[in-house]
């Protein structure tokens, strides 16, 4: 099969926002006599910091700055969560966080300045207030809509009157409050597909999908992949799926996944020397490597895919469903740092989890989604941001770094090196991962394509150049070069 991907996603540098923790506008018209949590208040009281779409459309030049070129929201339809991955009505945009106006507003402001907007589509499951659900509520095994979920008994046990009171229908991980969809029956599928044709119409760039390995059936998500398409060809698909996703990813079905499969060894490896093992996942290697062990997670990801999809992955460090990176790597900021470089650097666009730039540093769900606190940040702009800033320029300035094919060159050790290179341009990453001693790296000519280059990070006026046949580079400890012919 023709493997084709998005090509603005080949060249995106995407953000993650949590809509109700980035940005309170004032914009929103609230009804009178609602109550919203302190902004900043601590996640573990869940509720609503009241941030919102307004707020998100008066961060787009600072974004913008940041080298941001695509914004993937967290779920924004009406649901009764301030996460809502339990949507009751996905025609409606949440007037929490300012209905369909706002909504409308991000995505002419953003298409203004060139920037892409994806939207979260949670398709397995809804939540209890979803009409057709609630309809079987009323009334049981009388509702036409029965078939439309699969409930195994009524009345239906909604809301659990103790811990070992289970649901009588399906729910995504026994969840009362989020019932699963029966996608078998065709007004189902309908409901959902013409969901998914609403919002791409209304100006979405792509649909992120929520837990889609769930529905267990490729013929769901090929027609959906239709859809899709036939609504805009250069629109991004994108799953979350954490572990190996080869059956999505053959052209047929998904663009791409949630790349948690590097978040993991480039972690493990810059923070080799420093890092959290107080987390886990069970799809993830969640290890420290040396170069070599990176090396081979590497080739064999790489190796796993057809470049299209190599090219269109969603690469992160960390997501609203893990702990910051940050705090994975204890803090260290010059490991940190490195993390960065390496992601904007490997095949893959790049995405940047709102506030890793203000330097948050938090375990997993709820506390990685905290408010991010403009305040103290625009007051006192946190050193990362400026680093970001700097690495996204980096990217965008080099074709080579977005679309040139990718090999490793050195690897042992402390010591990384790899070659990113397209017609005209070669650049070579070279990183010292170390926290103590200095170290000197030597590239064998024949490998290179060029006998002089210049350097790219850090910026300095002297060049490169390949001696006794070899191209020779010392590196301080955590630190890195990026040399560009």
């Amino acid at each position: 099969m023709n493997v084709q991907t998005p090509e603005w996603v080949k060249n995106a540098v995407f953000y993650q926002i949590f809509p109700d923790r980035f940005c309170r506008s004032g914009q929103t018209r609230h009804a009178r006599g609602i109550k919203l949590k302190d902004w900043g208040a601590s996640p573990e009281e869940q509720g609503y910091q009241g941030g919102d779409l307004y707020g998100v459309v008066e961060k787009l030049d600072y974004l913008k700055d940041l080298g941001v070129t695509a914004i993937y929201l967290n779920p924004i339809f009406s649901a009764a969560s301030n996460h809502r991955y339990n949507a009751y009505n996905f025609l409606e945009v949440d007037p929490l966080l300012g209905g369909e106006a706002a909504f409308r507003a991000l995505l002419d402001e953003a298409h203004e300045r060139d920037m892409k907007i994806v939207i979260d589509g949670v398709f397995n499951h809804c939540g209890r207030g979803f009409w057709a659900f609630h309809h079987i509520m009323e009334n049981g095994g009388d509702s036409p809509y029965i078939n439309w979920f699969h409930v195994r008994d009524y009345p239906l046990y909604a809301y659990p009157t103790d811990a070992n009171q289970q649901p009588n229908y399906a729910a995504w991980w026994n969840h009362a409050s989020l019932p699963k969809f029966n996608t078998d029956n065709p007004g189902v599928r309908d409901y959902i597909f013409d969901v998914t044709r609403h919002w791409l119409e209304f100006g979405a760039d792509g649909w992120r999908l929520d837990v889609p390995e769930e529905i267990k059936d490729d013929s769901f998500w090929q027609e959906f992949r239709d859809v899709v398409k036939g609504v805009n060809p250069e629109a991004y698909i994108v799953g979350e799926i954490w572990h190996e996703a080869a059956h999505w990813l053959k052209g047929d079905m998904f663009d791409a996944v949630m790349n948690y499969q590097v978040t993991a060894p480039i972690l493990g490896f810059f923070g080799r020397h420093n890092l959290n093992k107080n987390w886990s996942h069970s799809d993830l290697n969640w290890a420290a490597t040396d170069a070599q062990g990176f090396k081979r997670d590497l080739e064999t990801l790489f190796n796993r895919y057809d470049w299209e999809i190599n090219f269109a992955q969603m690469n992160m460090l960390d997501s609203h469903d893990m702990p910051r990176a940050l705090w994975l790597l204890n803090d260290d900021q010059a490991a940190f740092q490195l993390s960065i470089l390496c992601q904007m650097t490997l095949p893959g666009a790049p995405c940047i989890y709102y506030g890793d730039e203000a330097g948050l540093s938090a375990g997993t769900d709820p506390f990685c989604r905290e408010a991010f606190p403009w305040a103290s940040f625009e007051a006192n702009p946190h050193s990362l941001s400026d680093f970001y800033r700097k690495a996204t320029a980096l990217r965008h300035a080099h074709p080579s770094l977005r679309t040139g094919d990718f090999s490793i060159l050195h690897a042992d050790g402390d010591l990384l090196a790899y070659r990113r290179r397209i017609e005209g341009e070669e650049t070579l990453v070279i990183f010292h991962a170390g926290k103590s001693e200095r170290a000197t790296l030597s590239l064998p000519a024949d490998g290179l394509a060029s006998q002089t280059y210049q350097p790219a990070w850090p910026a300095t006026a002297e060049a490169f150049t390949v001696k006794n046949g070899a191209l020779t580079v010392e590196l301080a400890p955590q630190s890195a070069l990026v040399l560009v012919a």
